[in-house]
């Protein structure tokens, strides 16, 4: 009898600790660039619907990629398949390093969307290692592995960006950094977590297919679940995605100020996941924690979109469009910026604060929601097919992430910065009204 397969209510830490590693390492790399990118793509002339174009490239890369490649886990097993993704991860962040151009932005973003299946088969691999009691503790760690990636990775980004000269390469490079180690922490510390054998032959048989998708989503438990994941992914993905062009236009905000906001948003999902998912997951149960979570998502949204355009206290309009030219070896001209920046004769305190305030529900709603939710799946999956469910929850967070920056971008670019946010807490809002009636209790 295998760990996870044993009636015990204690997770096994030793045991999915190089996995927890793993996924912090890689997240490092990955928030690292998260404040930085919609800036960068800003500096090569991108308007903010091109911008939400380019966030839209990687997760729409990874709606075709992460399905086939979690498939590729149950057959051959989780490590081969993360250190592959890994290595393309690796790839695309030395390409961003070298851009020059807004079309390497896109293609490093295509390259490392392709073979991003790094945190779909980390949770298969913790699937792996848990059982039903202990699953939904164990999906928190990881999240809350990236929450620790999402507070150290904008701190790293930080001092970069410090000591660089606002050199956005330099940021790219040191992303590159903390994927190659990802990849050595992969190739000699974890170990196999899948059991080739009987249920492979299964997986064996079935070639991931968009029917295959179909199928899932006619499955009673499993086809809600994953239409709640994409829905409220089309919401909270282009807050996330575009979160640091909304604090530049709004507040004047560079992408240094933005990182600390990402440090705080992090430190408070370390708490939810790390541990209270556990906690209320085992009192109240997966359903609740989703219902807490979409709620609380639809405050945050709303809370933002409400932000008054009130500049920091230490804006300066000058200094920041600088920023977005850039100091190192490709400098801009700032003609070319067709960002707008706020004025700044009616800087505050007010902003920030109200931000401030509104981040916490959103933070709690995102900490709370994915790890509720993939848990919920799983429970209702074969184990010989969980990989495989996890690769399609991952494609349908995927297609929401390249589906919410363009429509998000054209909202932006069109009616003003508050309205994406408003739009998405509305989207959120809906989905609190259907979600206890669609989520039985005893599907717990």
């Amino acid at each position: 009898m295998t760990l996870h397969e044993q009636p015990t209510e204690k997770l096994d830490f030793k045991r999915i600790l190089p996995i927890i590693a793993i996924v912090f390492v890689d997240l490092l790399g990955l928030s690292i660039i998260i404040p930085l990118l919609p800036l960068y793509a800003a500096r090569f002339s991108a308007t903010p619907l091109v911008i939400g174009v380019l966030q839209a490239t990687y997760p729409l890369m990874q709606f075709v990629g992460a399905p086939i490649l979690g498939r590729l886990s149950d057959r051959f097993g989780r490590k081969p398949i993360l250190v592959i993704s890994q290595i393309g991860t690796f790839a695309g962040f030395i390409l961003l390093g070298f851009a020059n151009t807004l079309w390497l932005l896109f293609l490093s973003r295509v390259i490392d969307g392709l073979s991003g299946a790094n945190i779909s088969t980390a949770q298969a691999a913790i699937a792996d290692s848990t059982n039903e009691k202990t699953r939904t503790q164990g999906l928190g760690l990881v999240g809350a592995a990236f929450g620790l990636g999402f507070v150290f990775g904008p701190i790293i980004a930080f001092i970069v960006l410090a000591a660089s000269g606002q050199n956005y390469q330099a940021v790219a490079f040191t992303a590159a950094f903390f994927s190659f180690v990802s990849i050595l922490l992969t190739s000699f510390w974890f170990r196999e977590t899948h059991t080739l054998g009987a249920p492979s032959t299964v997986t064996r048989k079935k070639k991931f297919s968009f029917g295959a998708m179909a199928e899932a989503l006619r499955r009673p438990q499993i086809g809600f679940l994953l239409i709640l994941m994409f829905f409220y992914q089309i919401a909270f993905g282009g807050y996330e995605q575009l979160f640091s062009l909304f604090t530049l236009t709004r507040l004047g905000m560079d992408a240094r100020d933005t990182s600390g906001l990402f440090v705080v948003a992090g430190l408070f999902i370390i708490v939810v996941q790390g541990g209270l998912v556990g906690r209320w997951s085992k009192q109240k149960g997966d359903r609740w924690l989703v219902i807490l979570g979409v709620s609380t998502l639809a405050l945050g949204l709303i809370g933002t979109a409400l932000t008054p355009a009130i500049p920091v206290p230490w804006y300066d309009q000058a200094k920041v469009m600088q920023t977005l030219a850039g100091e190192g070896a490709i400098r801009v001209s700032i003609q070319d910026i067709q960002i707008q920046l706020p004025e700044q004769s009616t800087r505050g305190w007010l902003g920030i604060i109200w931000l401030l305030i509104a981040s916490l529900p959103a933070a709690l709603g995102g900490g709370v929601l994915h790890p509720a939710v993939n848990s919920l799946i799983t429970k209702s999956s074969d184990k010989s097919e969980v990989g495989a469910m996890l690769g399609i929850s991952a494609s349908m967070y995927s297609a929401a992430n390249a589906i919410a920056p363009l429509f998000y971008g054209f909202l932006f670019q069109w009616l003003g910065a508050p309205v994406p946010f408003f739009t998405g807490g509305l989207i959120l809002l809906i989905l609190w009204v259907f979600t206890p009636r669609a989520i039985p209790k005893q599907g717990e």
